[in-house]
């Protein structure tokens, strides 16, 4: 089997539009959580996201990328576009049937599907929708329409499982490198949730939290308060590259993917297993294929998404699977961003690849009261950085419908 690297980054994410802005505001621990700009969210339970303020897709994207794609196409394309340019891959040397995309969307475009059929109920346009809805709905144009800025002609389609969807994607590519199937891809996810029917249909299932007057310390996994999870919007794009032609180009590698997998609950559509038995089975398959003993995994990014039952499995599953290791801390992510629904497993994957570069893990923000079910073994970073040698890194995605993703990075 072929070695695979990490060789180029971006995002786009409530904690900034390109990768140093979200480490630096990651490691100060700031938290993106608003009341929601975008539409009037008042009649709902939950009227609180993280949004990202400072895009404009006018400034990073052509006239006819815009008019043909869904806001989850142009934070794709923005995020794709800067992970290659850091990258360094001279795409015009390359055979373009060498490089392929493969993409983690969730949802699609919500905001393109519910403006169009608002416009239809409403007579706007009786009996025609535009002729782009189609293509701006559905969840593979992110990764058509990267393929085709780029001419990138190997392998590509969009993977779907949620919540994992990122990871999902990033294991995807990962084996078809090391099967010799392509050399170079563009991987990720990225979603844009933050619509009414979106947020609406998250608060009526009461999954997300209605902390309305305090929406900075809204999420917060892990804490004895926390009431559901925050939406975040956004995107995140990594350059997977065979090992052999990252060297062989002088390429700067972040680090190494040592393992991946796959697991379902086969439980229940939307609640974890209790004893977060898929989950546990996720990591230990990922770290047998890494060859890693236990002890020797340094930091966990968790899927933490501050729901009262998926934090508790999720950490029960991570004190099964380590045994209670001196070595391992743990932190959540989605205190700080949202959950980015599709996207989420792609910027985690980032700060993950992140850690073992510059040694320290981003914290867990708006621990108040640890929750007294969370087992005693489970070292949490706690509100500030935390400084440690980093050599290995695993990343968590789980979705609803029992989806199971880790991936673990390692030192290149």
């Amino acid at each position: 089997m072929k070695r695979v690297v990490v060789t180029g980054l971006g995002t786009i994410n409530p904690l900034g539009i390109d990768v140093p802005t979200f480490w630096k505001n990651s490691l100060a621990g700031k938290s993106a959580t608003g009341t929601i700009t975008r539409f009037d969210a008042s009649k709902f339970r939950t009227q609180i996201a993280a949004e990202i303020k400072e895009f404009d897709p006018q400034i990073y994207l052509d006239r006819n990328e815009i008019k043909r794609s869904d806001l989850f196409t142009q934070y794709a394309l923005y995020s794709a576009s800067q992970a290659l340019e850091d990258s360094g891959l001279d795409l015009a040397a390359m055979d373009p049937f060498d490089i392929g995309v493969i993409w983690g969307v969730g949802q699609g475009g919500m905001e393109t599907f519910e403006k169009e059929v608002e416009g239809y109920v409403k007579g706007n346009y009786i009996p025609r929708f535009s002729p782009f809805f189609i293509p701006r709905l559905i969840v593979n144009m992110a990764s058509g329409m990267i393929s085709m800025k780029f001419g990138l002609q190997g392998i590509n389609f969009t993977a779907v499982s949620a919540c994992a969807t990122s990871n999902t994607a990033i294991m995807d590519a990962f084996n078809y490198i090391r099967l010799g199937k392509a050399k170079v891809f563009v991987t990720g996810g990225s979603e844009a949730p933050i619509t009414p029917a979106s947020v609406g249909g998250f608060s009526a299932m009461k999954a997300m939290s209605s902390r309305n007057d305090d929406p900075l310390t809204a999420s917060r996994p892990f804490d004895k308060e926390r009431d559901g999870f925050v939406m975040g919007e956004g995107a995140g794009a990594l350059i997977l590259e065979e090992y052999e032609h990252a060297k062989k180009r002088g390429a700067k590698i972040y680090a190494e993917i040592a393992g991946a997998s796959m697991t379902s609950d086969a439980y229940n559509i939307t609640s974890p297993h209790p004893e977060g038995l898929g989950s546990t089975k996720a990591m230990q398959l990922a770290l047998k294929e890494a060859k890693l003993d236990v002890s020797k995994l340094d930091y966990l990014n968790l899927h933490a998404t501050s729901t009262p039952l998926g934090d508790i499995a999720e950490l029960k599953a991570v004190d099964k699977t380590f045994n209670g290791s001196k070595n391992l801390w743990v932190s959540a992510t989605k205190s700080m961003t949202g959950h980015l629904l599709g996207a989420a497993g792609a910027i985690e994957a980032i700060l993950a690849i992140k850690s073992i570069n510059d040694h320290i893990i981003t914290p867990t923000v708006n621990i108040e009261n640890l929750d007294p079910e969370i087992p005693k073994n489970i070292q949490i970073v706690v509100n500030e950085p935390l400084e440690k040698k980093v050599k290995t890194a695993m990343s968590n995605a789980f979705g609803f419908g029992g989806h199971n993703s880790t991936v673990v990075f390692r030192e290149a």
